[in-house]
């Protein structure tokens, strides 16, 4: 399922649909489509800051699309979304009605430190 990015700028919590890239060697600042992953170099923007945006003086902005819309969600994300939601689910239901008795812990994983639900094992050797 696809996450929702927000936009980069500063104090902007909006979501995030276009993917800003500086090319230093041509002085040009490239403004797409939002870009399937994150990078480190690139700066999501959302669509305000994207029509807003303006370059450096002597730099030249590459509009790759004219105009930024927020995607829909696709057919893909509705499915992802529901698998999520029915495997979350059959854990819930899977669970007994009724407790059955505890078995007893062996020796050497009485005194293994516990982190919440989860227990650490001491390996051989």
């Amino acid at each position: 399922m696809r996450s929702v990015r927000q936009c980069s700028r500063t104090a902007c919590g909006r979501a995030a649909v276009a993917t800003l890239t500086y090319v230093y060697a041509d002085s040009t600042a490239v403004l797409g489509p939002l870009a399937h992953h994150a990078e480190p170099h690139s700066y999501d923007l959302c669509v305000e800051h994207a029509e807003r945006l303006t370059a450096p003086r002597g730099w030249e902005v590459v509009r790759l699309t004219p105009d930024f819309t927020p995607a829909a969600p696709s057919r893909d994300d509705l499915l992802a979304l529901a698998d999520a939601v029915r495997e979350a689910g059959r854990g819930r239901l899977a669970a007994p009605a009724a407790a059955p008795a505890a078995e007893p812990v062996p020796d050497t994983l009485a005194d293994a430190p516990r982190r919440g639900h989860l227990r650490v094992l001491r390996g051989e050797g």
